[in-house]
């Protein structure tokens, strides 16, 4: 029997979260400062939006704009407060100066998250070369999904490469889930879902009055209709 596409939504605080499980999100992204592109919320935070909802929660590990790690041994131990406040599901990924994966501060990172799930984020769509990135990641615990829009540029730009990572599911380093996101909008999905893609991350638009407002139950309902739609049906 198949099961239904995820739909993952990006939440500031415990009224989004609810507005979005309401609404039939299965899953959150937990961020703060949108303005930085998403840094990881306090202890504080998540404990509020886990007594707040029941669906899974993925804790964003970003101390600072851009991919660069910065202090990583201070990263480590947020994971850990954040692994103590009850989080058992991350988001992060760094880059080296040169587009890289920073191998060193993705190890220590995912060391202290201790086996806990993991979402190696945007990272890659700034990555030199995507797929050395994923092999060289392709062995690390825990990892068990890409969030990518395919191009730094998002969607639009970066569709024929989601669709052709779609095709090599089952290689080496493309065994993780394609999580799309980034300039995603829903005139994108059926064709992701034709090509196989089950899984959908969206931050703005669930929010019809921008960053300033809250999560939009009914935004996220209607996601969820349409990623529900028969597989190869249109939009309605």
């Amino acid at each position: 029997m198949s099961t239904r596409a995820v739909l993952e939504v990006i939440a500031l605080d415990a009224g989004d979260a609810v507005a979005a499980q309401a609404g039939g999100a299965d899953r959150l992204e937990l961020v703060t400062d949108m303005a930085a592109d998403g840094l990881t919320p306090s202890p504080r935070t998540f404990s509020a939006i886990r007594a707040a909802v029941d669906i899974d929660l993925r804790v964003m590990l970003r101390l600072a704009d851009g991919f660069a790690a910065g202090d990583v041994g201070r990263l480590a131990g947020v994971a850990g407060e954040l692994r103590g406040a009850g989080a058992d599901q991350f988001v992060l990924g760094f880059l080296d100066a040169g587009g890289g994966v920073d191998l060193d501060a993705v190890e220590r990172v995912v060391a202290a998250l201790d086996g806990c799930r993991w979402t190696f984020h945007r990272a890659i769509d700034r990555a030199a070369d995507r797929d050395a990135l994923r092999k060289e990641l392709a062995d690390l615990p825990g990892l068990d999904t890409y969030l990518t829009a395919g191009a730094a540029e998002g969607v639009d730009e970066g569709l024929p490469t989601l669709l052709t990572e779609a095709r090599r599911r089952g290689e080496p380093g493309y065994g993780q889930t394609l999580l799309v996101g980034g300039g995603l909008r829903l005139g994108h999905v059926p064709e992701l879902l034709s090509a196989g893609i089950d899984a959908f991350h969206i931050g703005g638009a669930a929010r019809p009055d921008g960053w300033a407002g809250p999560v939009s139950e009914e935004a996220v309902r209607e996601w969820r209709r349409t990623l529900d739609l028969p597989r190869g049906a249109g939009l309605r």
